[in-house]
């Protein structure tokens, strides 16, 4: 059978379901607010703000103690665009579809879904919950994980059919030698046999992505720091000494402060463990006591309906950075869809070209532009996505650290 020649609606439609297919953690997040940068005559630019759950105090006895309602939102930002270009020609277009993907679509698609996929896991770095912190050993028995379950349900997210584990092949590997066959139903066995993943277990979702991160920690001596202030501190930016001169520490590292505890989100009373903080910004410490300024998630909030810690950090309260230093650690991923969102946009469709055409497919809009290059008798092409993300809710994500240096 003759093949007919393919349109660009048919090229964009196939490269936009190759692309899709090849995004596990973004298929696995939530996509909602695309259409907020997608209205008709009332575009909202390049950010949205999200609204967050508002949060409130309890009253007890009779009296009325009303409080105004504080009201909190995060900015999502669509600032990147990415691509792939590639030169066809209008011979390849008279292949047929299923030839031209195999050729042209497949491989392009896949390392632009793999960019695309590897900016939006680097919000690892927000997410301040983390497990096997230690990082002696590979996360492989159903403990590790209950852990992680553990402090998801005691920050809320919901239970819903909408958690996910997002974890690299070495973790997969441990898991599902380590629960194979264990109170499995008999297709579940079969699945992992046949596939190597756990596919659904523990009220998870389970997805093996080897672009999950290895997190580098940041340098730094055998020094006990110290939070550092006459006054009790609270807030986003903590002052800290003891650290050797030019310490540094990372965007991502996560740490402790000894007297500060986690509390239940909404009867506020205390959890049995230390509140855990992600550093926001590169810090390096300076002068003879190794002074510095750590910018921190969350922010530390003592009292009112958003607290969530059980005290302020008193002076000289311990410092413990998770992990050792100057070493890497995987950092696999347990969450809710809602701790995170990927939203993409149309993109202007250019006119006085050879060919051009844009599809959207489950949330994510993707151009194709193909014009003629005279002097070099070439079709250059452009594959196009416009997107931002965002950690919106981080609470209700974990982090469960793989082994150090593996």
């Amino acid at each position: 059978m003759a093949n007919t020649i393919l349109t660009p609606t048919m090229v964009t439609r196939k490269a936009l379901e190759i692309l899709h297919a090849n995004l596990n953690f973004i298929g696995s997040i939530n996509r909602q607010y695309d259409d907020s940068y997608a209205k008709s005559g009332a575009k909202i630019g390049s950010t949205l703000k999200v609204r967050l759950p508002n949060q409130f105090e309890i009253r007890t006895g009779a009296t009325l103690q009303a409080k105004d309602v504080e009201e909190s939102s995060v900015d999502l930002v669509m600032s990147t665009q990415k691509g792939v270009d590639v030169n066809f020609s209008s011979v390849e277009l008279t292949l047929s579809l299923d030839d031209f993907s195999e050729r042209i679509l497949e491989p392009a698609m896949a390392v632009l879904a793999a960019n695309i996929e590897a900016d939006a896991i680097n919000m690892y770095k927000d997410v301040w919950n983390m497990v096997n912190t230690a990082g002696t050993a590979q996360p492989s028995t159903l403990a590790d994980w209950l852990a992680a379950r553990r402090l998801l349900n005691e920050c809320l997210a919901p239970k819903d059919g909408n958690r996910y584990f997002c974890i690299n092949s070495l973790a997969m590997a441990a898991i599902v030698d380590a629960l194979k066959g264990l109170f499995n139903p008999q297709s579940a066995i079969a699945d992992q046999f046949r596939d190597g993943v756990m596919g659904r277990a523990i009220g998870f979702t389970w997805l093996e992505n080897d672009l999950i991160v290895r997190h580098l920690t940041g340098s730094r001596d055998n020094t006990t720091p110290l939070a550092d202030d006459a006054t009790a501190q609270d807030g986003s930016t903590i002052h800290c000494d003891g650290f050797d001169q030019n310490a540094t520490i990372k965007k991502g590292d996560v740490i402790t402060f000894g007297g500060v505890y986690a509390v239940h989100p909404e009867t506020k009373q205390s959890y049995p463990y230390l509140q855990q903080f992600v550093v926001t910004k590169d810090a390096t410490a300076t002068g003879s006591t190794g002074d510095v300024d750590l910018e921190i998630s969350p922010p530390v909030i003592s009292t009112g309906a958003k607290k969530n810690v059980s005290a302020k950090i008193a002076d000289n309260a311990t410092i413990t950075v998770i992990g050792d230093a100057s070493s890497y650690y995987a950092q696999n991923l347990g969450y809710h869809r809602d701790a995170f969102a990927f939203v993409t946009a149309d993109l202007e469709m250019p006119k006085g070209v050879d060919f051009a055409a844009r599809e959207v497919f489950d949330g994510i809009s993707m151009r194709v532009v193909r014009q003629y290059d005279i002097n070099n008798d070439k079709f250059p092409c452009r594959i196009d996505v416009l997107y931002g993300y965002k950690a919106v809710r981080p609470q209700l994500a974990v982090r469960i650290q793989g082994k150090k240096n593996e």
